[in-house]
């Protein structure tokens, strides 16, 4: 595992891996970054992103715990449209590159503007600016997943909605919460991602503590597109994209990838 990834010093280092679909397009500083979407009408995907797994196979993806990730970074907007965001995932929906599909694992800072609604943890929006962790991954979920489609009229009744959601969200090892403050002044996140349990923190406040986190290996990636999704227990689900009116952008000013020594 690299100790550092270079700071942003004219753009994206030689590490990473760019892409600029639709409108997307990344704007290199002297000392910083932005991943930016130009206005567009919602009829094509955007997607402004850096990574460094897209010729790879996820066997040979290159993070494992325990390891650091800082982020110093802001948005243009407080709520921008589309999704976007920072960490550590396995990429398992075909975005890039030749894989076969996979039951997502992820550990980052991750932004979904509505009408998405990916709900992963109870009393915890859908939607917004978190914390987030899921390993669908691990042992029993994916023998159990067949039998989802079953689950779905009992998730429709909010009762037994609330009884039994907190055992699939333990299934699926999902975690989060919201991160607090403005996004768009500049803050400082981290994610202490250790072999045992994972730490979240924003300007040095924990926002989140949780458990069994994935082991990896993952890749990095920033992005920010104009997607929009919807994937709910109740058997919603729907894709599309965004309009904006505005130009708007993800800016980071220093990125690290450190050992960290926790469990």
């Amino acid at each position: 595992m690299s100790a550092l990834v270079e700071p942003f010093r004219g753009g994206a280092g030689p590490y990473w891996q760019r892409i600029e679909s639709g409108t997307g397009v990344l704007e290199p500083g002297e000392h910083s970054l932005r991943l930016a979407n130009e206005p567009q009408a919602g009829q094509r995907y955007s997607n402004a992103q850096v990574d460094d797994y897209r010729h790879l196979g996820r066997s040979r993806f290159p993070w494992r715990p325990p390891l650091t990730l800082t982020v110093r970074a802001r948005f243009s907007h407080e709520r921008p449209g589309g999704t976007a965001g920072f960490g550590f995932w396995n990429e398992p929906f075909l975005t890039v590159g030749l894989r076969a599909p996979a039951f997502p694992q992820a550990i980052w800072f991750f932004y979904a503007s509505e009408p998405s609604d990916m709900p992963l943890v109870m009393d915890v929006p859908g939607w917004g600016w978190k914390a987030s962790m899921l390993d669908a991954v691990r042992l029993p979920f994916p023998m159990l997943f067949p039998l989802g489609p079953l689950a779905v009229p009992l998730f429709r009744a909010p009762a037994l909605h609330r009884r039994l959601w907190p055992y699939a969200q333990r299934l699926m090892h999902a975690a989060e919460a919201p991160a607090p403050g403005s996004m768009t002044a500049w803050r400082t996140y981290r994610i202490e991602w250790g072999l045992t349990s994972a730490r979240f923190l924003v300007d040095d406040e924990v926002v989140l503590a949780a458990p069994e986190p994935p082991r990896g290996p993952l890749g990095l990636v920033i992005w920010m597109d104009n997607r929009y999704l919807v994937a709910t227990p109740q058997g919603r689900l729907r894709w599309g994209l965004v309009a904006t009116g505005e130009k708007q952008w993800l800016e980071l000013s220093d990125l690290s990838v450190q050992p960290w020594m926790g469990t």
